[in-house]
């Protein structure tokens, strides 16, 4: 049996769009003589579709779509992913479905039994788990058939109760295929690597597993499908960050071989690398799946905006990207020609934009309200709104989509002015630590300078005041991500990160402004997620909670 693996871009609610691109890989599959094509978790639909599968009509769209792939699918079968009602008296209205469809007819349907409900998953909040399984059979093999989390209950502290495979290896399958919906972050893929081939070893059964590619909104997913045979060992991985599609041929005897060249990474990708792809691919569908075609940003001459800049350069081509300068009367001449220099390095579209006179225009307004108190936070943050309010006049005018430059560090202790800084449609290094904004920097710089040497080496600095330096309000910034790593995504508390060594009067005041700066959060655009544990929709914490841990 020739089986395909097919790794496509969604779009969350395009039926259209989604069916076509099914029926024409189906049709591409059988072309090359394909017995079965194979799509990820949910691809009718998209995912994840969140709430917009409290709608009956989109329940109804999805079947709609599902019995014109059906049409579609005639001298092939094809697995596709999609909601299905639960008809039921009992439990949640849907299911997480997969159709197997042969020639024109859905021949038998499975559920996804483990519903994750952690960190960005909210399965359970829609479907209801599947307590029923049963093996299909096709072409003279036996398929067992499951959907994502289903194979991610062999760990040591299972999530669940019950192993889905546990069930079906007793109708003594042939061969396991699962498909899945699987987001990025930059330790994922050897997890993903490690568990599947326990399953393959566990259940001694080559298993053949599809992933989703394409961001949605903040979830970007970076594809990687796997092959391994019944020994575990992994045979085949298809490409990341990119839409593939791929032909295997299983044998009676239960052996997968390929005729392509194997893609196989020889090494894994550095962190860094990863990022730098996932962010691209983030930007890219962002504006695309929005509608949008050009980014506008403000430009500082330091190394977050600079980053950021030359990341939307390559995702969108330097002709849709505005660089806009705003110098203020403390910004330096040299942030000023670094600035310059990346845009000439670009060749990206830039105005500037002195916002000097507009400042002092709006501190004179406030005078008789300040009434003549010392030069503080609120001037500094005048300068950073006022800035915001000219990038967002532009946004109006010329229909630009505004990018977020504020990194993890930075929203992690609210180092950001709120409606200044912090505004945006989409955060683009809000989950990217400054000393990896450093480390991103160098790699886009890898075959020539673009962002200019003076913006990396320089000491980091808001330019909101005289001679102002980041490490006059926070720790350097080595020491700073590594304590807001093990409290954020370790969820470690104070006492145990002080025993690692760091000191106790620097750990108080970090965690003290991360949960301090919560309010920040829950107002700024959302944050393309690399990492395991980003701000966002993956991390839920009160604002106004007491424990400060």
């Amino acid at each position: 049996m020739k089986i395909a693996l097919a790794q496509l871009n969604y779009h969350i609610g395009n039926f259209e769009s989604n069916t076509a691109k099914i029926i024409d890989h189906i049709r591409i599959a059988r072309d090359n003589g394909a017995d079965l094509v194979v799509f990820a978790e949910l691809c009718v639909c998209g995912y994840p579709s969140r709430d917009f599968l409290e709608f009956d009509e989109f329940i109804d769209l999805c079947e709609t779509a599902a019995q014109q792939i059906a049409a579609g699918c005639e001298d092939i079968a094809c697995i596709i992913g999609l909601p299905t009602p639960n008809n039921n008296n009992e439990g949640k209205e849907l299911y997480n479905s997969a159709y197997f469809i042969e020639n024109g007819k859905v021949k038998a349907v499975a559920h996804k039994a483990l519903l994750p409900n952690y960190d960005v998953f909210d399965e359970y909040r829609y479907f209801e788990p599947s307590t029923e399984f049963s093996c299909i059979d096709f072409k003279g093999h036996r398929i067992a058939l499951t959907i994502c989390e289903d194979l991610w209950n062999d760990i040591e502290n299972p999530l669940y109760i019950t192993r889905p495979m546990d069930i079906l290896i007793q109708e003594r399958p042939d061969v396991m295929i699962n498909i899945a919906a699987s987001p990025f972050a930059y330790n994922h893929d050897e997890e993903r690597i490690e568990i599947l081939s326990d399953n393959a070893k566990r259940y001694q059964l080559p298993l053949l597993y599809v992933n989703n590619i394409g961001a949605q909104t903040e979830l970007i997913f970076d594809g990687g499908s796997l092959v391994f045979d019944d020994a575990g060992e992994l045979i085949d991985e298809m490409p990341y960050f990119e839409e593939s599609m791929a032909y295997y041929q299983l044998d009676k005897n239960g052996g997968v071989s390929f005729s392509h060249p194997s893609t196989l990474r020889k090494e894994k990708q550095s962190d860094i690398e990863q990022i730098h792809h996932a962010i691209l691919l983030g930007i890219r569908d962002y504006f695309y799946k929005s509608g949008f075609k050009q980014a506008i940003l403000g430009l500082s001459g330091g190394i977050d905006s600079a980053v950021v800049c030359a990341l939307a350069a390559e995702a969108l081509g330097p002709q849709n990207v505005m660089a806009v300068l705003l110098p203020s009367r403390f910004s330096s001449d040299h942030s000023i020609k670094d600035a310059e220099d990346l845009v000439e390095n670009l060749g990206c579209m830039h105005e500037t934009v002195n916002i000097k006179n507009i400042t002092e225009a709006i501190e004179k307004t406030l005078s008789p309200q300040f009434k003549n108190l010392p030069f503080n936070i609120a001037e500094e943050n005048i300068q950073s709104r006022t800035r915001a309010v000219l990038l967002m006049a532009m946004c109006n005018k010329f229909g630009y989509i505004l990018l977020n430059t504020s990194n993890k560090s930075e929203a992690a202790v609210g180092y950001g002015t709120l409606y200044g800084d912090m505004c945006g449609g989409i955060s683009v290094i809000g989950d990217v630590y400054k000393t990896q904004v450093f480390e991103l920097a160098r790699y886009i710089n890898r075959d020539r300078e673009i962002i200019p040497i003076n913006s990396i080496v320089k000491p980091p600095s808001a330019e909101l005041r005289p001679n102002q330096k980041d490490t006059d309000s926070l720790p350097e910034y080595d020491i700073l991500d590594k304590i807001i790593a093990e409290y954020v995504e370790g969820r470690c508390s104070s006492a145990t990160i002080i025993k690692m060594g760091y000191d106790e009067k620097i750990v108080r005041k970090v965690i003290r402004l991360i949960n301090l700066s919560e309010h920040k959060r829950y107002q700024t655009p959302p944050i393309l997620r690399v990492s395991p544990k980003a701000f966002g929709m993956g991390r839920r914490m009160p604002i106004v909670g007491k424990y400060l841990s």
